[in-house]
């Protein structure tokens, strides 16, 4: 099966955790779930800098991603959650239920975080 392979994305800053990033609001009486505001920085900062905006991936496809935190007290698979998300967002990916494998990594670099991730499509 041959693969289209994207070039490796590199996204600075550190990704807030999926399980803590919605708060309740209440809009005239009514309760509903929003973003807090740094999943909504982080989703603006992802989409300047992934240079996949709008290549509306629609195959099936693997992600290889390295997420390096600030610290040792995130949890990996929330990252991976808010990262397809953000995909999905800039449209880079088609939908992200087209995900069938990822590859990470949870690594440590308190001065530079980031997440950096290669995206390989089946053909």
């Amino acid at each position: 099966m041959e693969e289209r392979r994207y070039p490796k994305q590199v996204i600075y800053g550190d990704i807030p955790s999926k399980s803590n990033s919605y708060k309740i609001i209440v809009t005239a009486g009514f309760h509903r779930l929003g973003k807090t505001k740094a999943v909504k920085e982080y989703e603006q900062k992802f989409f300047l800098q992934c240079s996949l905006r709008n290549a509306k991936i629609t195959g099936r496809f693997r992600i290889d991603v390295d997420c390096f935190h600030s610290s040792d007290r995130k949890d990996l698979d929330n990252s991976f959650k808010l990262l397809l998300d953000c995909l999905q967002q800039c449209k880079a990916i088609k939908n992200d239920r087209f995900c069938v494998e990822i590859h990470g990594r949870k690594l440590i670099d308190k001065e530079n975080p980031r997440i950096e991730f290669t995206i390989k499509e089946a053909m």
